[in-house]
């Protein structure tokens, strides 16, 4: 365990030397919010004021939360386990004592936070100045979105490990990468709220761990759900959790048998 909190660490402390690409990424983010919330406080407006339960300040916040998020959640930094798997180099990987998905999970908590901190918190302040935003007072609810942050980065990242292991199988995983990031940007409802999606679409998009990493979240820490409605949907995010880490374990397992058969 001592070993997984360093690593963590060492993550965190990697990734915040990259002070120029840090600086940028808050200015894209910073605009990119913009004008997303400026499509979105238009649509609410075309629609009197109010759409599907979001007013213009919803809509806002949801934006700027939704940018915090972008970067902690999005699967930037695990592109090299594909290539470590095309190289074979993964087989170094799964000798080391930590464990192959408990060792890029490290990585991935310890990048993701520091993300959080800066890279999306500025953007966050940004979005309070310019279009104000609507956030908890309750104690409670700010630590049942930590709580939900913690699960969405969990949920996205096993998701993320099962199309890179992909590569056990696939010589050339771009193109499913592609198709991976299209689909959950749209149904994590990173682009607009989910509750504006067709009613057929929301039910199929329910049934999929894409909303676990985005709106779950974000309607935690917006308080657009109470505390008792926010528990069952940190539950939903923890039983993904648990079935795409039991996916994830398998396939991987599958994996290294195949790279055995091949000659390692």
């Amino acid at each position: 365990m001592l070993a997984f909190w360093r690593i963590i660490a060492a993550s965190f402390r990697q990734y915040s030397t990259y002070r120029v690409a840090t600086v940028a990424g808050v200015f894209t983010n910073s605009v990119f919010g913009l004008i997303r919330a400026s499509i979105l406080l238009a649509a609410v407006s075309t629609a009197g004021g109010e759409l599907r339960g979001y007013d213009a300040l919803q809509a806002a916040t949801y934006v700027w939360l939704g940018q915090a998020l972008l970067a902690p959640v999005e699967a930037f930094g695990t592109r090299e386990v594909a290539e470590r798997v095309h190289q074979g180099d993964v087989a170094i990987d799964l000798l080391r004592p930590l464990g192959f998905l408990r060792l890029q999970y490290a990585q991935k908590l310890g990048r993701s936070a520091f993300l959080l901190l800066a890279r999306g918190i500025p953007p966050m302040l940004v979005g309070a100045a310019l279009t104000g935003i609507s956030l908890p007072t309750d104690p409670v609810a700010w630590l049942l979105g930590l709580l939900a942050i913690l699960l969405a980065v969990t949920v996205a990242f096993l998701a993320d490990m099962l199309v890179n292991l992909a590569a056990f199988w696939i010589v050339q995983t771009r193109g499913l990468t592609v198709v991976y990031t299209a689909v959950m940007n749209l149904l994590s409802g990173f682009l607009i709220p989910i509750a504006w999606f067709p009613d057929r679409l929301i039910a199929l998009t329910r049934a999929t761990p894409f909303p676990a990493m985005v709106q779950t979240p974000i309607d935690v820490l917006s308080a657009r759900v109470s505390t008792a409605e926010a528990l069952p949907e940190i539950g939903v995010q923890a039983l993904w959790a648990g079935i795409l880490a039991l996916a994830a374990w398998a396939v991987l397992q599958r994996g290294i048998r195949s790279l055995e058969v091949q000659g390692g």
